[in-house]
């Protein structure tokens, strides 16, 4: 099953953002490999910068999830104020497997 992180970062924390980015993006890449991440990118502010986060995983439960979720280093490192886990159905444009 397919769960939506919905991740929103803590304000004035993008120095953490960027700090962490390389091992987050090592750790979303593991995830990639063991076939549990569908996608992921950052959302952004009216300036451009990142200001939270969309990962989509495959997962079992919303627990499982919530776990990969809290595994992620920027959530290790405290950058996010709120993340939600919500199951989501991909109907339209989902790529082929």
């Amino acid at each position: 099953m397919l769960f939506a992180l919905l991740c929103k970062d803590k304000p004035g924390h993008l120095n953490i953002r960027l700090e962490t980015r390389p091992t987050h993006l090592d750790y979303l890449n593991k995830l990639n490999a063991e076939g549990k991440l569908a996608m992921a990118g950052p959302f952004l502010d009216d300036e451009g910068k990142a200001c939270g986060s969309l990962v989509m995983v495959t997962a079992e439960t919303a627990e499982e999830a919530k776990a990969l979720g809290d595994a992620d280093p920027y959530a290790k490192a405290g950058l996010f104020e709120s993340v939600e886990v919500k199951p989501f159905n991909w109907v339209l444009n989902k790529p082929e497997a």
